[in-house]
């Protein structure tokens, strides 16, 4: 739980009334105390370090052959209007010698996808984070999202996706590579 727990129920309540809302009305006595708690979970990836998610998951393996963990689902908050957005990430690395558990890897989506984010910085975090862990011989990202931001308000597409990738190393320097790793995440 945050710290700032009370002030967040506290700026609901605020939040409400200024929209011209009734506080006291039955469907939003417990609202402000239920947004704060919301809050808390969209946001516990400020509070969570990689270390943790990791929990020493790093093996030696001899492992030469793409590995790839797809349609990962997400969820964020846009920080230019705090709106939701959410989709699939698709996460491949070629191993030099390390490889992580496979559920870390939706682990580190989860922690970076749970602070306020845009897609294309979202997308590089997860790689960055994968290389520096692994320094893998290379690393790619893939991420489809729908944004809610697009959809509600402004131009009100709301069949639009936004597709973001990430290419490290080999992925970035070989067309095959990189042709490989996204045959297979349309598949």
């Amino acid at each position: 739980m945050t710290n700032n727990y009370d002030k967040l129920e506290s700026l609901t309540s605020e939040l409400l009334q200024l929209i011209g809302e009734d506080i006291n009305r039955d469907g939003l006595i417990k609202t402000p105390m239920r947004v704060a708690k919301a809050w808390d979970y969209f946001s516990q990836g400020y509070r969570t370090k990689i270390d943790d998610v990791i929990n020493n998951a790093i093996f030696t393996e001899n492992c030469k052959d793409m590995i790839v963990v797809r349609d990962i689902e997400f969820f964020s908050l846009c920080e230019h209007h705090m709106i939701p957005f959410f989709g699939r990430a698709h996460v491949g690395y070629l191993p030099d010698g390390k490889i992580i558990g496979l559920s870390k890897i939706p682990r580190i989506v989860d922690m970076f996808s749970r602070r306020l984010q845009v897609q294309e910085r979202l997308t590089d975090e997860i790689a960055n984070t994968i290389q520096k862990t692994l320094n893998p011989i290379g690393v790619a990202v893939v991420m489809e999202g729908r944004h809610l931001c697009m959809q509600m308000r402004g131009v009100e597409k709301q069949n639009s996706l936004a597709s973001t990738s990430a290419m490290l190393g080999q992925f970035r320097k070989s067309a095959e590579t990189r042709a490989e790793f996204l045959s297979i995440i349309s598949k």
